[in-house]
């Protein structure tokens, strides 16, 4: 019986044949430690097979060594790759050449460093045409045209002539894709394809790989380490640890009952609204360098299920069901089998845990009072450099943070948030508008006011000076604020916040670059509260971190909240992580707020339409999703925004009003707030 809570896509394909088959693959570096060490899979036409697991745990060096792509120093030192019935291995590279971009193609992490910038989208993905399909001259440039409306890219005929740089990354993305398709692979090997989107275009390219899956007959393989995205797209999940891959399964499988110990704890580090209370289930350690563990079970130094025979003897492949195997002692005997613990799923949601965090308080006082905040950039042209236009990156927002409570501040990319958590600093002057903290005017005010609010940016690694020590850095905000008393008892103060964070001691005489990225990102928060705020501005702080790695800095912010009363403005548009951090939640739009609430009325009963647009992209690891709602075009400039509603272009309830005048604020209950001329009121189906 099919089941109509998962999407037919879900559904398992039926297996026409192997296209690629991996064995016993081995990719190491020259000076003998193994990245990929003895891999074996196999992707049937038609299929996606997903490879799951933390950054580090050699993901994307498989795709590469498939792809024959390895950076100098590594090699393929054993193991084979068969596509249909070539041996990938064995070929020249003058026939690799042709196999790559006709029967496999590769969509990269990362499109700004993958597309050519002195080359215009169009002439990128004619190079492909010519080389596998022998277009050229017009009816490559038609084909071109075909492809990039294909993969969603409004006004593709003049787009076509454009560079990189004047794509948005959603855009740069899909021209990825366009390139890929161009030569109308067999297999696709997408990385991280949708790591650095919005979750609007993320549904969008998820949706473009499966309309074209289904329509090519072309297998997929899926590197992520996003679960919500294997739940929506995979057929098949290989979880990969420290090079090896330790469990192996269909999705239904592998989403109803995870064998493995990492595995279990990859799903119990997912932020969920039923565990707002509770801690996250952090996975401490990181991988293992290569090489460093030459017996034994990779996982062992990690695992709370370890025993001697872990550290010991290294696990063989055992097959637990039909078309599910695992790495693992505890199930090497059919007796050990029952050791298997509880969906760590289920128990997510009907578990009842010992709390850590405290109830939410009550609403407090106000910490934060924004009032009409706005920032525009002049737009200079000609000789004299005259201005003749305004960026309105942020154009008239109010909002307030009472004192420990989290707001978050979700949207697009290129909506206004960033921007409005660096005006709010004063590390970009505000146009017009009032920020007043704990009843003080801070526009116009000195410098030292900032003491009370500090930023944790986005990126630790680029914030961080790679000169400075860890002591260094922590010191430098007290020294430039006169804070913390003497060399010594900031050294005292230094060790304490090195606690608070969890991170040891002697950690403070090293350099970033000897940390892991979430040890960063901790270094980062230790610094902003070295000076002893109030108010901490995170700006993406867990987008670029594995799902484990997020959870630790989770828990850290909410530990923190409830031992030093700490308010939060959140920046972020991942939904799961607001869902389970958030007091309250502001949508922005094109430099507005557009909505506002508590987290349970903003993302569960919805007023407007972009906000369930929003929520409709979100992936689900359940399989049941609303329908997406499709947004139409892309996010207008800030320079020249529509007329009336700004979201007015791209919204399919659009009516004569909504082009003429901006909506004023509707309130759909005490709390919650909207600005729409037809809200959809708590109770309508949206």
């Amino acid at each position: 019986m099919t089941d109509k809570n998962i999407p037919t896509h879900q559904l398992h394909p039926k297996r026409t044949g192997t296209l690629l088959k991996v064995s016993n693959l081995v990719t190491g570096l020259q000076s003998g430690a193994a990245i990929v060490d003895g891999l074996s899979f196999d992707i049937a036409a038609g299929e996606t097979f997903a490879l799951l697991g933390e950054s580090g745990c050699g993901k994307s060096m498989t795709a590469l060594s498939l792809m024959r792509l390895l950076p100098d120093g590594v090699s393929n030192r054993a193991g084979s790759v068969l596509l249909g019935e070539t041996q990938l291995f064995g070929l020249p590279e003058r026939e690799m050449c042709r196999v790559r971009g006709g029967q496999m193609a590769m969509i990269f992490q990362e499109p700004g460093l993958s597309l050519n910038p002195v080359m215009t989208a169009g002439e990128q993905i004619a190079e492909v045409l010519e080389l596998h399909q022998g277009l050229s001259g017009a009816a490559a440039q038609q084909r071109c045209i075909e492809l990039l409306d294909q993969v969603g890219i409004p006004d593709a005929a003049r787009r076509v002539h454009e560079y990189p740089f004047q794509l948005s990354g959603g855009m740069k993305q899909r021209v990825m894709i366009a390139m890929a398709l161009a030569g109308n692979p067999q297999l696709m090997v997408a990385d991280e394809p949708t790591t650095a989107l919005d979750v609007t275009i993320q549904a969008q390219v998820l949706q473009l790989l499966r309309d074209m899956q289904d329509k090519n007959g072309m297998a997929m393989l899926l590197i992520t380490h996003d679960l919500g995205v294997v739940a929506e797209t995979a057929h098949r999940v290989g979880v990969m640890y420290a090079g090896q891959i330790v469990e192996q399964a269909s999705r239904e499988d592998l989403f109803a009952q995870p064998l493995h110990p990492y595995t279990q704890k990859l799903f119990a580090a997912l932020p969920h609204a039923g565990r707002r209370e509770q801690p996250l289930t952090a996975i401490p350690g990181s991988v293992p360098p290569l090489g460093s563990i030459v017996q034994g079970c990779r996982f062992a130094p990690r695992c709370d299920r370890a025993w001697a025979l872990c550290s010991e003897q290294t696990p063989e492949w055992t097959v637990v069901t039909a078309g599910q195997g695992v790495r693992c002692h505890l199930y090497c005997s059919a007796e050990e089998r029952g050791l298997r613990t509880e969906n760590p799923v289920l128990s997510l949601q009907s578990s009842v845990l010992s709390p850590k965090f405290s109830v939410l308080r009550p609403r407090s006082s106000v910490l934060l009072q924004v009032e009409n905040l706005q920032v525009y950039f002049p737009i200079r042209k000609g000789i004299l450099q005259r201005v003749a236009g305004q960026v309105k990156a942020v154009d008239g927002v109010s909002l307030e943070i009472p004192v420990g409570h989290t707001l978050a501040l979700v949207g697009e990319s290129g909506c206004g948030k960033t921007t409005l958590g660096k005006a709010l600093l004063q590390l970009i002057p505000p146009t017009a508008g009032s920020v007043q903290f704990d009843g003080r005017e801070l526009l116009g005010a000195s410098r030292g006011q900032r003491a009370s609010m500090q930023m944790v940016f986005q990126d630790p690694y680029a914030s961080l000076n790679p000169k400075m020590r860890v002591a260094e850095i922590l010191e430098e905000g007290m020294s430039a604020l006169g804070m913390g008393g003497g060399s010594t008892a900031r050294q005292t103060h230094i060790d304490t916040l090195l606690d608070k964070v969890g991170l040891a001691r002697t950690a403070k005489w090293r350099y970033p670059h000897e940390f892991s990225g979430g040890q960063r990102q901790r270094i980062a928060i230790a610094r902003a509260l070295a000076v002893s705020p109030q108010l901490l501005i995170c700006d993406e702080p867990t987008s670029a971190l594995d799902v484990s790695v997020q959870a630790q800095i989770l828990n850290l912010l909410k530990s923190l909240q409830q031992e030093l009363n700490l308010s939060y403005l959140f920046i972020t548009h991942n939904l799961a992580v607001v869902e389970y951090l958030a007091h309250e939640v502001c949508v922005m739009y094109l430099g507005r707020i557009v909505e506002r609430g508590s987290a349970a009325e903003v993302l569960r009963s919805p007023a407007h339409p972009y906000t369930q647009a929003l929520l409709s992209a979100v992936p689900r690891l359940d399989g049941m999703r609303r329908e997406f709602i499709r947004l139409a075009g892309d996010l207008p400039s800030p320079a020249n925004p529509p007329a009336g509603c700004h979201f007015a272009p791209r919204c399919s309830h659009v009516e004569a009003i909504c082009r003429q005048h901006y909506p004023i604020a509707v309130k759909i209950s005490e709390t919650h707030t909207v600005h729409c001329h037809f809200p959809v009121k708590k109770g309508n189906s949206s």
